[in-house]
């Protein structure tokens, strides 16, 4: 072969490797991104914390502390707020669950000792704010944080001011807070796309203009900061809207254990509970015009013998009794968990922190929600029955339940056993040792998504983000 000819392919051969030195070298640089977050240290060269580092800012007190301060003075908008936002966020205590089944001297052990609280289902922003003034990689310094955290009270201002309020007083709040961050210098450094908060209501609390209902709601992750930032609710909208920066976390429940003890000793409880339910609801029914299957549920539960349903009509109010909520899910095998005013429930958490595997009838229900607390292979930990077999009458929920094997229905019950520590938070005025709390979780979800979005837009090229800063307090168009 001629030099004429073998000369370009030498050319091409020497081309070919300097760019994969140039390749070997960027992604050699991206690879120290903070996404390290377990809590062993040993890749981390010595320092646990290593990618871990959350900044957090310290608001105006109006933003938080105020609405917590002030509560006796919001009575009107929020019955009962001193009580529920009590002890941390956790509300007041409940007697344990054994006292329930007089398994202890003198009728059962509860005190608040044990963990066990009448926790509000949108008392998320408290808590989890509390549980962040104990993480154990807080930095003051700015620069070296991989996230920051805004400790915004998003769901409570929601509750403030959602009824008897035009839109502007709504949504003043938000609009405020994203003035704010966006004349801080930690913002420019990545134009809120490393910033995180909590919105302890489901999204479309913060969606006015997306849901078309002008009476209902804020406009908080549609203004354009915050849809640079990530947002933790307790329910997603991005499976149905196809995009956004809402990622949901588990909702509140009653237990919140101080050590790793109160964990494991309740894996014990509920893994050895006696179960003589088949099956159970929990709920009130929902009008016909809804489309909702609760009527169909709750009349197929009264014709059987091997269902309980605990309801709230006609005065009854056992459906939020917490008590008379775990003793019911610690004596069912599987708790049914149909949509009610969304697509998600708290009950859903409360009945596998019992023990109890789901049955979910949407796939929104948890399926598309929660990617960081529930396993991806849902067969694993529940049960799914579509909505529209139950409206039809094309299905028998208890012959369903009952052609399961008991074997596989023991392997679901271990599975929910498993992951029950990381659905339930902590006890913010305590530190948990080796167990994972729903928390732990969490912040390992937001750390791992920013070094994705932080790698994503280095290879892009500047870091660029979504929105420009200078329109950060705008709503975005859809």
């Amino acid at each position: 072969m001629s030099a004429a000819v073998t000369r370009p392919w030498f050319l091409v051969v020497v081309a070919a490797a300097f760019w994969a030195c140039i390749l070997y070298v960027r992604i050699s640089v991206h690879t120290v991104a903070p996404s390290d977050v377990s809590r062993s240290g040993d890749d981390n060269n010595g320092d646990p914390c290593r990618g871990r580092y959350v900044y957090v800012h310290e608001l105006p007190p109006r933003f938080n502390a105020d609405m917590l301060s002030g509560c006796a003075k919001l009575e009107g908008q929020w019955p009962d707020m001193c009580k529920q936002v009590s002890n941390a966020g956790l509300g007041e205590p409940l007697l344990h669950p054994d006292q329930l089944d007089g398994e202890a001297p003198g009728g059962g052990a509860l005190t608040n000792s044990s963990g066990w609280y009448a926790t509000q289902q949108f008392g998320l922003d408290a808590i989890f704010h509390a549980r962040m003034r104990r993480y154990e990689c807080l930095t003051n310094d700015s620069s070296a944080a991989a996230a920051v955290f805004v400790p915004f009270y998003a769901g409570f201002e929601f509750s403030l001011h959602q009824w008897g309020y035009d839109e502007a007083t709504r949504d003043a709040a938000s609009r405020d807070l994203a003035r704010w961050l966006t004349s801080r210098p930690e913002w420019r450094r990545a134009s809120g796309r490393d910033h995180f908060l909590v919105a302890g209501r489901t999204a479309w609390d913060f969606q006015r203009d997306t849901i078309n209902i002008s009476v209902w709601g804020t406009n908080l992750l549609l203004l354009d900061a915050v849809r640079n930032m990530t947002v933790l609710v307790i329910e997603s909208s991005t499976s149905v809207i196809g995009s956004g920066s809402d990622v949901a976390v588990p909702y509140p429940t009653y237990f919140h254990p101080r050590a790793d003890a109160d964990v494991l000793d309740w894996q014990r409880r509920i893994r050895s509970a006696d179960r003589p339910w088949l099956m159970s609801f929990v709920g009130a029914p929902r009008p016909r015009k809804w489309q909702s299957i609760r009527p169909d549920i709750i009349v197929q539960c009264a014709a059987s013998s091997a269902c309980r349903h605990l309801g709230c009509t006609n005065g009854e109010k056992q459906c939020h009794t917490p008590s008379e909520i775990m003793r019911l899910f610690r004596s069912s095998t599987f708790c049914l968990q149909p949509r009610g005013d969304s697509a998600t429930r708290r009950s859903a958490f409360d009945a596998m922190v019992a023990g109890c595997v789901p049955v979910f009838f949407h796939p929104r229900s948890a399926y598309l929600q929660y990617k960081w607390h529930l396993p991806s292979d849902h067969a694993r930990y529940s049960v799914f029955i579509p909505e529209d077999d139950v409206r039809t009458g094309n299905v028998s929920i208890e012959e369903t339940l009952r052609r399961i094997p008991p074997a596989t229905v023991r392997e679901m019950q271990e599975e929910v056993v498993r992951i029950m520590p990381g659905l339930v938070y902590a006890d913010p005025r305590y530190t948990l040792e080796t167990v994972k709390d729903a928390f732990d979780l969490a912040v390992e979800g937001v750390l791992n998504k920013v070094a994705d979005q932080t790698r994503s837009a280095e290879l892009l090229g500047g870091g660029v983000a979504r929105h420009s800063s200078s329109q950060d307090n705008t709503i975005s168009s859809k």
